[in-house]
Protein backbone atom coordinates (compact mmCIF):
# COMPACT_ATOMS: atom_id res chain seq x y z
CA UNK A 1 0.00 0.00 0.00
CA UNK A 2 2.79 2.39 0.92
CA UNK A 3 4.62 1.53 -2.31
CA UNK A 4 1.43 2.27 -4.29
CA UNK A 5 0.98 5.67 -2.66
CA UNK A 6 4.66 6.50 -3.11
CA UNK A 7 4.45 5.48 -6.76
CA UNK A 8 1.43 7.71 -7.32
CA UNK A 9 3.22 10.62 -5.68
CA UNK A 10 6.22 10.14 -7.95
CA UNK A 11 4.00 9.99 -11.05
CA UNK A 12 2.13 13.11 -9.91
CA UNK A 13 5.39 14.97 -9.30
CA UNK A 14 6.66 14.01 -12.74
CA UNK A 15 3.38 15.09 -14.32
CA UNK A 16 3.59 18.45 -12.61
CA UNK A 17 7.21 18.79 -13.70
CA UNK A 18 6.42 17.99 -17.34
CA UNK A 19 3.40 20.27 -17.27
CA UNK A 20 5.61 23.09 -16.00
CA UNK A 21 8.06 22.49 -18.82
CA UNK A 22 5.27 22.40 -21.39
CA UNK A 23 4.00 25.75 -20.19
CA UNK A 24 7.29 27.52 -20.96
CA UNK A 25 7.39 29.44 -24.23
CA UNK A 26 10.49 29.61 -26.38
CA UNK A 27 10.73 31.70 -29.53
CA UNK A 28 13.35 31.60 -32.26
CA UNK A 29 14.41 34.99 -33.64
CA UNK A 30 16.07 35.37 -37.05
CA UNK A 31 18.58 38.22 -37.52
CA UNK A 32 21.69 38.51 -39.69
CA UNK A 33 25.26 39.78 -39.54
CA UNK A 34 26.38 40.08 -35.94
CA UNK A 35 25.18 41.79 -32.78
CA UNK A 36 25.38 45.56 -33.30
CA UNK A 37 23.55 48.82 -32.62
CA UNK A 38 20.95 47.80 -35.22
CA UNK A 39 19.92 44.74 -33.17
CA UNK A 40 20.32 45.96 -29.59
CA UNK A 41 16.58 46.49 -29.14
CA UNK A 42 15.91 42.84 -29.97
CA UNK A 43 18.35 41.71 -27.29
CA UNK A 44 16.85 44.15 -24.81
CA UNK A 45 13.35 42.94 -25.67
CA UNK A 46 14.35 39.33 -25.03
CA UNK A 47 15.93 40.30 -21.72
CA UNK A 48 12.88 42.24 -20.55
CA UNK A 49 10.39 39.55 -21.57
CA UNK A 50 12.35 36.87 -19.76
CA UNK A 51 12.51 39.02 -16.63
CA UNK A 52 8.81 39.88 -16.68
CA UNK A 53 7.76 36.25 -17.09
CA UNK A 54 10.23 34.82 -14.57
CA UNK A 55 11.98 32.89 -17.31
CA UNK A 56 8.81 31.31 -18.72
CA UNK A 57 9.07 33.19 -22.06
CA UNK A 58 12.51 33.17 -23.67
CA UNK A 59 13.95 34.03 -27.08
CA UNK A 60 16.79 32.34 -28.94
CA UNK A 61 18.40 34.99 -31.15
CA UNK A 62 20.17 33.66 -34.24
CA UNK A 63 22.42 35.58 -36.62
CA UNK A 64 21.97 33.83 -39.95
CA UNK A 65 21.43 30.37 -38.51
CA UNK A 66 17.72 30.29 -39.29
CA UNK A 67 17.49 32.18 -42.58
CA UNK A 68 19.22 34.81 -44.67
CA UNK A 69 18.05 38.40 -44.47
CA UNK A 70 16.14 38.39 -47.77
CA UNK A 71 14.09 35.37 -46.68
CA UNK A 72 13.17 36.34 -43.13
CA UNK A 73 9.67 37.46 -44.09
CA UNK A 74 9.11 34.18 -45.95
CA UNK A 75 10.28 32.30 -42.86
CA UNK A 76 7.77 34.19 -40.71
CA UNK A 77 4.98 33.41 -43.17
CA UNK A 78 5.48 29.63 -42.85
CA UNK A 79 6.20 29.68 -39.13
CA UNK A 80 9.84 28.61 -39.49
CA UNK A 81 10.56 30.98 -36.57
CA UNK A 82 8.48 33.30 -34.42
CA UNK A 83 10.26 36.65 -34.78
CA UNK A 84 12.48 38.26 -37.40
CA UNK A 85 13.94 41.51 -38.65
CA UNK A 86 13.93 42.50 -42.31
CA UNK A 87 14.43 45.61 -44.44
CA UNK A 88 11.71 46.82 -46.79
CA UNK A 89 14.13 47.46 -49.64
CA UNK A 90 15.11 43.78 -49.84
CA UNK A 91 11.70 42.85 -51.26
CA UNK A 92 9.57 45.97 -51.86
CA UNK A 93 6.95 43.95 -53.74
CA UNK A 94 6.15 42.04 -50.53
CA UNK A 95 5.84 45.08 -48.27
CA UNK A 96 4.77 47.88 -50.58
CA UNK A 97 2.98 50.02 -47.99
CA UNK A 98 5.97 50.57 -45.71
CA UNK A 99 8.23 51.58 -48.60
CA UNK A 100 6.80 55.08 -48.08
CA UNK A 101 9.27 55.22 -45.20
CA UNK A 102 12.17 54.67 -47.60
CA UNK A 103 11.32 57.52 -49.94
CA UNK A 104 14.17 60.03 -50.27
CA UNK A 105 14.17 63.50 -48.75
CA UNK A 106 11.16 63.01 -46.47
CA UNK A 107 12.57 65.49 -43.95
CA UNK A 108 13.18 63.12 -41.04
CA UNK A 109 16.14 64.35 -39.01
CA UNK A 110 16.44 62.31 -35.80
CA UNK A 111 16.10 58.73 -34.60
CA UNK A 112 13.15 59.78 -32.44
CA UNK A 113 11.38 61.20 -35.50
CA UNK A 114 12.17 58.05 -37.47
CA UNK A 115 10.66 55.95 -34.68
CA UNK A 116 7.49 58.04 -34.56
CA UNK A 117 6.78 58.02 -38.29
CA UNK A 118 7.60 54.31 -38.59
CA UNK A 119 5.22 53.23 -35.84
CA UNK A 120 2.48 55.52 -37.18
CA UNK A 121 2.75 53.85 -40.59
CA UNK A 122 2.96 50.36 -39.04
CA UNK A 123 -0.38 51.01 -37.32
CA UNK A 124 -2.14 51.92 -40.57
CA UNK A 125 -4.75 49.34 -41.67
CA UNK A 126 -3.15 49.03 -45.11
CA UNK A 127 0.12 47.91 -43.52
CA UNK A 128 -1.62 45.55 -41.11
CA UNK A 129 -3.53 43.95 -43.99
CA UNK A 130 -0.50 43.60 -46.23
CA UNK A 131 1.64 42.09 -43.49
CA UNK A 132 -1.14 39.66 -42.58
CA UNK A 133 -0.70 38.13 -46.04
CA UNK A 134 2.68 36.98 -44.74
CA UNK A 135 1.24 35.94 -41.36
CA UNK A 136 3.30 38.77 -39.90
CA UNK A 137 2.49 41.35 -37.26
CA UNK A 138 4.54 44.52 -36.96
CA UNK A 139 6.17 44.74 -33.54
CA UNK A 140 8.71 47.57 -33.64
CA UNK A 141 11.00 49.50 -35.93
CA UNK A 142 14.80 49.59 -36.06
CA UNK A 143 15.30 53.36 -36.44
CA UNK A 144 18.36 54.42 -38.35
CA UNK A 145 19.86 57.83 -39.10
CA UNK A 146 20.10 59.27 -42.57
CA UNK A 147 22.33 57.25 -44.87
CA UNK A 148 25.63 58.57 -46.15
CA UNK A 149 28.15 57.06 -48.50
CA UNK A 150 31.75 55.91 -48.18
CA UNK A 151 34.05 55.55 -51.15
CA UNK A 152 37.61 55.19 -52.29
CA UNK A 153 39.83 57.50 -54.30
CA UNK A 154 38.97 61.15 -54.77
CA UNK A 155 35.94 62.37 -52.81
CA UNK A 156 32.74 62.82 -54.77
CA UNK A 157 31.42 66.12 -53.47
CA UNK A 158 29.45 67.32 -56.50
CA UNK A 159 26.46 65.76 -58.27
CA UNK A 160 28.45 65.58 -61.50
CA UNK A 161 30.78 63.15 -59.70
CA UNK A 162 27.85 60.79 -59.10
CA UNK A 163 27.32 60.20 -62.83
CA UNK A 164 28.15 56.55 -63.48
CA UNK A 165 29.01 55.93 -59.82
CA UNK A 166 28.16 52.38 -58.76
CA UNK A 167 26.55 52.65 -55.35
CA UNK A 168 25.15 50.09 -52.96
CA UNK A 169 21.75 51.63 -52.20
CA UNK A 170 18.31 50.05 -51.93
CA UNK A 171 14.71 51.22 -52.27
CA UNK A 172 13.97 54.91 -52.64
CA UNK A 173 17.58 55.78 -51.91
CA UNK A 174 18.64 53.81 -54.94
CA UNK A 175 16.12 55.70 -57.05
CA UNK A 176 17.43 59.04 -55.75
CA UNK A 177 20.96 58.13 -56.78
CA UNK A 178 19.72 56.87 -60.13
CA UNK A 179 18.08 60.25 -60.73
CA UNK A 180 21.50 61.94 -60.63
CA UNK A 181 23.15 59.41 -62.92
CA UNK A 182 24.50 56.87 -60.44
CA UNK A 183 24.06 53.11 -60.88
CA UNK A 184 22.47 51.63 -57.73
CA UNK A 185 22.75 47.98 -56.77
CA UNK A 186 20.84 46.29 -53.96
CA UNK A 187 23.39 43.83 -52.62
CA UNK A 188 22.58 42.98 -49.01
CA UNK A 189 24.41 44.56 -46.12
CA UNK A 190 26.32 41.32 -45.56
CA UNK A 191 27.59 41.44 -49.15
CA UNK A 192 28.50 45.13 -49.22
CA UNK A 193 32.11 44.81 -48.05
CA UNK A 194 32.93 42.17 -50.65
CA UNK A 195 31.21 44.25 -53.34
CA UNK A 196 33.30 47.28 -52.39
CA UNK A 197 36.54 45.36 -51.97
CA UNK A 198 36.07 43.58 -55.29
CA UNK A 199 35.21 46.74 -57.21
CA UNK A 200 31.62 45.71 -57.91
CA UNK A 201 30.56 49.04 -56.39
CA UNK A 202 32.42 52.31 -56.02
CA UNK A 203 30.55 53.49 -52.96
CA UNK A 204 28.26 52.12 -50.25
CA UNK A 205 25.33 53.92 -48.62
CA UNK A 206 24.79 52.88 -45.01
CA UNK A 207 23.99 54.26 -41.59
CA UNK A 208 27.00 54.65 -39.32
CA UNK A 209 26.59 51.39 -37.41
CA UNK A 210 26.53 49.36 -40.63
CA UNK A 211 29.68 50.98 -42.02
CA UNK A 212 31.34 49.77 -38.83
CA UNK A 213 29.70 46.37 -38.51
CA UNK A 214 30.11 45.31 -42.13
CA UNK A 215 33.61 46.74 -42.54
CA UNK A 216 32.98 49.21 -45.37
CA UNK A 217 34.53 52.00 -43.28
CA UNK A 218 37.78 50.02 -43.35
CA UNK A 219 37.88 50.24 -47.17
CA UNK A 220 36.93 53.91 -47.27
CA UNK A 221 38.99 56.98 -48.04
CA UNK A 222 36.10 59.39 -47.47
CA UNK A 223 32.59 59.68 -46.05
CA UNK A 224 29.85 62.19 -46.88
CA UNK A 225 28.83 63.83 -43.63
CA UNK A 226 25.74 65.69 -44.80
CA UNK A 227 24.34 64.09 -47.96
CA UNK A 228 21.39 62.72 -45.93
CA UNK A 229 19.07 61.58 -48.76
CA UNK A 230 17.01 59.27 -46.55
CA UNK A 231 17.24 55.93 -44.82
CA UNK A 232 15.90 52.39 -45.03
CA UNK A 233 13.16 50.91 -42.90
CA UNK A 234 13.72 47.64 -41.09
CA UNK A 235 10.89 46.38 -38.89
CA UNK A 236 10.87 43.55 -36.39
CA UNK A 237 7.86 41.33 -36.97
CA UNK A 238 6.31 38.34 -35.23
CA UNK A 239 4.39 35.39 -36.61
CA UNK A 240 0.69 36.08 -36.02
CA UNK A 241 -0.11 32.51 -34.96
CA UNK A 242 2.73 32.52 -32.45
CA UNK A 243 1.65 35.90 -31.08
CA UNK A 244 -1.96 34.80 -30.67
CA UNK A 245 -0.82 31.59 -28.96
CA UNK A 246 0.82 33.52 -26.14
CA UNK A 247 -0.90 33.68 -22.80
CA UNK A 248 -2.29 37.04 -21.73
CA UNK A 249 0.62 37.56 -19.36
CA UNK A 250 3.19 36.67 -22.04
CA UNK A 251 1.56 38.98 -24.57
CA UNK A 252 1.47 41.79 -22.03
CA UNK A 253 5.14 41.22 -21.24
CA UNK A 254 6.04 41.38 -24.93
CA UNK A 255 3.94 44.42 -25.82
CA UNK A 256 4.95 46.42 -22.75
CA UNK A 257 8.64 45.76 -23.43
CA UNK A 258 8.66 47.37 -26.87
CA UNK A 259 8.89 51.01 -25.70
CA UNK A 260 11.61 50.07 -23.20
CA UNK A 261 13.56 48.21 -25.90
CA UNK A 262 13.31 51.19 -28.27
CA UNK A 263 14.50 53.58 -25.54
CA UNK A 264 17.50 51.33 -24.97
CA UNK A 265 18.20 51.26 -28.72
CA UNK A 266 18.05 55.06 -29.00
CA UNK A 267 20.40 55.57 -26.06
CA UNK A 268 22.87 53.01 -27.38
CA UNK A 269 22.81 54.42 -30.92
CA UNK A 270 23.25 57.92 -29.55
CA UNK A 271 26.54 56.84 -28.00
CA UNK A 272 27.71 55.56 -31.38
CA UNK A 273 26.82 58.82 -33.12
CA UNK A 274 28.63 60.80 -30.42
CA UNK A 275 31.92 59.04 -31.11
CA UNK A 276 31.59 58.82 -34.91
CA UNK A 277 34.06 61.63 -35.66
CA UNK A 278 36.71 59.85 -33.61
CA UNK A 279 36.00 56.64 -35.56
CA UNK A 280 36.68 58.49 -38.83
CA UNK A 281 39.87 59.97 -37.43
CA UNK A 282 41.12 56.60 -36.17
CA UNK A 283 40.64 55.06 -39.62
CA UNK A 284 41.97 58.03 -41.58
CA UNK A 285 38.66 58.62 -43.37
CA UNK A 286 38.11 62.12 -44.75
CA UNK A 287 34.86 63.83 -43.75
CA UNK A 288 33.32 65.35 -46.90
CA UNK A 289 30.76 68.16 -46.74
CA UNK A 290 28.49 68.66 -49.74
CA UNK A 291 27.64 72.29 -50.52
CA UNK A 292 24.12 73.59 -49.84
CA UNK A 293 23.73 74.32 -53.55
CA UNK A 294 24.57 70.73 -54.51
CA UNK A 295 22.27 69.36 -51.81
CA UNK A 296 19.39 71.49 -53.07
CA UNK A 297 19.95 70.21 -56.61
CA UNK A 298 20.01 66.62 -55.37
CA UNK A 299 16.73 67.08 -53.51
CA UNK A 300 15.11 68.78 -56.49
CA UNK A 301 15.98 65.90 -58.82
CA UNK A 302 15.88 62.98 -56.37
CA UNK A 303 13.16 64.06 -53.97
CA UNK A 304 9.72 65.24 -55.06
CA UNK A 305 9.73 63.50 -58.49
CA UNK A 306 10.45 60.11 -56.88
CA UNK A 307 7.92 60.71 -54.11
CA UNK A 308 5.21 61.56 -56.65
CA UNK A 309 6.09 58.58 -58.82
CA UNK A 310 5.73 56.32 -55.78
CA UNK A 311 2.33 57.78 -54.92
CA UNK A 312 1.08 57.24 -58.47
CA UNK A 313 2.45 53.71 -58.75
CA UNK A 314 1.18 52.52 -55.38
CA UNK A 315 -2.21 54.18 -55.88
CA UNK A 316 -2.48 52.29 -59.17
CA UNK A 317 -1.92 49.08 -57.21
CA UNK A 318 -4.81 49.87 -54.87
CA UNK A 319 -2.87 51.18 -51.87
CA UNK A 320 -3.86 54.42 -50.10
CA UNK A 321 -0.51 55.89 -51.10
CA UNK A 322 -1.32 59.57 -50.67
CA UNK A 323 -2.78 58.81 -47.24
CA UNK A 324 0.38 56.97 -46.18
CA UNK A 325 2.60 59.76 -47.51
CA UNK A 326 0.54 62.41 -45.69
CA UNK A 327 0.65 60.31 -42.51
CA UNK A 328 4.45 60.49 -42.50
CA UNK A 329 4.39 64.25 -42.93
CA UNK A 330 1.68 64.88 -40.32
CA UNK A 331 3.35 62.58 -37.79
CA UNK A 332 6.63 64.37 -38.35
CA UNK A 333 4.97 67.73 -37.70
CA UNK A 334 3.29 66.36 -34.54
CA UNK A 335 6.57 64.92 -33.29
CA UNK A 336 8.33 68.23 -33.73
CA UNK A 337 5.49 69.98 -31.96
CA UNK A 338 6.11 67.87 -28.86
CA UNK A 339 9.86 68.55 -28.75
Amino acid sequence: MTRRITGRLVVSALAISFAGEAMATEWNVSLWGKRRAFTEHVHKLAELVEEKTDGEFTMNISYGGLSNNRENLDGISIGAFEMAQFCAGYHPDKNRAITVLELPFMGVSTLEEETAVSHAVYDHPAVTEEMAQWNAKMLMTSPMPQYNIVGTGEPRDELADFDGMRVRATGGLGEAFRAVGAVPTSVTSSEAYQAMEGGVVDTVAFAQHAHLSFGTINEADWWTANLNPGTVNCPVVVNIDAYESLSEDERAALDSSVPEAIDHYLANYGELLARWDSVLEERGVEKVMISEEQLAQFEEVGGAPIQQAWIEEMSGQGLPAQELFDLVKSTLNEQRGTN
